[in-house]
C-alpha cells in the first residue's frame, strides 16, 4: 500500500511539474515577457485553491473524529420489550432525517401510537370474520359473562367497535376488538376488509371466528393471519345448530387443516347465541350462551403469556414502522445521491476544461471524483476512515494514470501515423 501511494505521489509530482513547465512556455509564446510571470501565478494560485476547496472537506472527514450525531453502540436487549423500546429510539433517529413533513408525521404519529401501548399496554384482542360468523354475537356473551348485563342488542359491524375491560387477577386491561366483516362483495366491503386487517396487525391476540369448515377464502385468510407472528385462536361458533357427533368432527377436521400453525387446543367450539327451544304452553326458552371453553382458553393463555405477548406485538409493529421509515429515507437519500452526482458532474467538466495542462486535468477529476464518494458516503451516515479514504485515493488514482496512458499512448500513436 505504501510502495504504491509513494509511486502515484511521484508519477503526480512528475505530471504537476511538466505541465507548470508547459504552462509556463505556452504563455511565455503568447504574451509580452512583462506579463507572463503575473499571468502564471494566477492561474497557478487559481488552480492550487480550486484543488483545496475540492479537497478540504474529504480532509477534515478523513482526520475529523466521528460525526457528533452518531448513536453509540447501545447494549442487546434483555427482552422484547426493551428491543421494542431501543426499536423506537431508533425509528425517531431515522425520522429526524426525513425531510417530507406529510410522511414524517403520519409515521411520528404510528410511532406516538405505539409508544402509548408500550407504556400503557393493554392487552388487545380482536375478533376477525365474515359477517355471518356472529363475531358479534360472539363478543357480545363474552362481555355478558365477565361484565354482567349489556346494554341493547349489538348487530352487525360495519366500523371497528373496541370494548375495555378488566379481569380479575390480571393487572391489564383486556380490550376487545371487533372488526367489520370480510369477504364482502364491493368497494365498500373490501373497504371494510382493509380496516379488519388494519387492526388484526395491531392484535396481541387473534380470534379468526368461523361457523362450519373453513371455505377456500377463509383458509386464505386463515393463513394470511397465521403469516402475522401473532398468537391465534380458530373459534368455531354456531355449535347450537349441530350435534355432538357433527361438532366433534368439525373440530377433528379443523385441527387438521390448522395444525401447522396453530396448536389444536386453540381450536375452541362456542355457542354465542344459542336458538330459542320452543316451549308446549309457554313462552321459548332461551338457553345461555355456550362461551366458556373460549374464555377458559383465553384467560390460561392471557395469564401465561400476556406480557410475552404484548411484547411480540410491539416489536413486530416496531419493526414494520422501522421498515417504513428506512424506505422512506432510502427514496430521499436516493434522490439527494442523484443531485450530488449530477452536481459533480459538472464540476469535473469544467476542471477538465479550465485545465490546459496535461496530466493535471486527470488530478482534478479525481480530485472531484473522490470528493463526490465522500458526500454521499456523508448522506448515508457513513464516516470514511483513513485506510478507507487511502484506498479511494489509490484506487481513483490508477484508475486516471490508465486513462493517462492510453491518452498518451494514443497521441503518440498518432504522431507516428502521421510521420509515415
Amino acid at each position: 500500500m505504501i510502495a504504491g501511494l509513494a509511486v502515484l505521489a511521484l508519477i503526480a509530482v512528475g505530471a504537476v511539474l511538466q505541465g507548470v513547465n508547459n504552462l509556463y512556455w505556452q504563455l511565455s509564446w503568447y504574451l509580452p515577457s512583462w506579463i507572463v510571470q503575473p499571468v502564471f501565478a494566477l492561474v497557478f494560485a487559481g488552480f492550487v485553491l480550486l484543488l483545496v476547496q475540492l479537497a478540504w472537506p474529504w480532509l477534515r472527514t478523513i482526520t475529523g473524529k466521528a460525526r457528533p450525531g452518531a448513536a453509540a453502540s447501545l447494549p442487546p436487549p434483555g427482552n422484547r420489550r426493551e428491543a421494542a423500546a431501543q426499536n423506537l429510539a431508533a425509528i425517531d433517529q431515522t425520522l429526524d432525517r426525513v425531510r417530507d413533513a406529510v410522511e414524517r408525521e403520519a409515521l411520528r404519529q404510528e410511532r406516538q401510537r405505539m409508544q402509548a401501548e408500550l407504556e400503557r399496554g393493554d392487552l388487545v384482542i380482536v375478533l376477525f370474520g365474515t359477517g355471518s360468523a356472529g363475531k358479534t354475537s360472539l363478543i357480545r356473551a363474552l362481555l355478558q359473562e365477565l361484565v354482567g348485563k349489556v346494554g341493547a342488542a349489538m348487530g352487525s359491524t360495519s366500523e371497528t367497535q373496541r370494548y375495555r375491560l378488566r379481569l380479575r387477577s390480571l393487572q391489564r386491561a383486556v380490550v376487545l376488538v371487533d372488526t367489520p366483516g370480510i369477504l364482502e362483495a364491493g368497494a365498500a366491503g373490501l373497504e371494510r376488509e382493509r380496516l379488519a386487517r388494519d387492526q388484526a396487525s395491531k392484535a396481541d391476540l387473534l380470534l379468526l371466528v368461523v361457523d362450519g369448515d373453513l371455505r377456500a377464502a377463509e383458509l386464505e385468510v386463515f393463513e394470511a393471519l397465521a403469516g402475522l407472528g401473532k398468537r391465534l385462536m380458530l373459534v368455531l361458533n354456531k355449535c347450537d345448530l349441530r350435534g355432538e357427533q357433527e361438532e366433534a368432527r368439525l373440530l377433528q377436521l379443523l385441527r387438521q387443516r390448522s395444525r401447522d400453525h396453530i396448536a389444536a387446543e386453540d381450536v375452541i367450539p362456542a355457542s354465542a347465541a344459542p336458538q330459542s327451544v320452543p316451549m308446549p304452553g309457554g313462552r321459548p326458552l332461551q338457553p345461555a350462551a355456550e362461551v366458556d371453553a373460549l374464555l377458559r382458553r383465553i384467560a390460561a393463555v392471557l395469564h401465561a403469556d400476556g406480557e410475552e405477548l404484548i411484547a411480540d406485538n410491539l416489536l413486530l409493529q416496531c419493526r414494520r414502522l422501522s421498515e417504513a421509515s428506512r424506505s422512506l429515507l432510502t427514496r430521499q437519500r436516493r434522490s439527494d445521491c442523484e443531485a450530488i452526482v449530477d452536481r459533480y458532474m459538472w464540476i469535473g467538466a469544467g476542471v477538465l476544461a479550465v485545465t490546459p495542462l496535461p496530466g493535471l486535468d486527470l488530478l482534478g477529476a479525481a480530485a472531484v471524483n473522490a470528493q463526490m464518494v465522500v458526500e454521499i458516503a456523508r448522506i448515508y451516515g457513513i464516516s470514511m476512515s483513513r485506510q478507507s479514504a487511502q484506498d479511494l485515493a489509490l484506487s481513483v488514482g490508477r484508475t486516471m494514470a490508465g486513462l493517462g496512458l492510453v491518452k498518451g499512448g494514443v497521441s503518440l500513436l498518432s504522431a507516428a501515423l502521421s510521420l509515415n
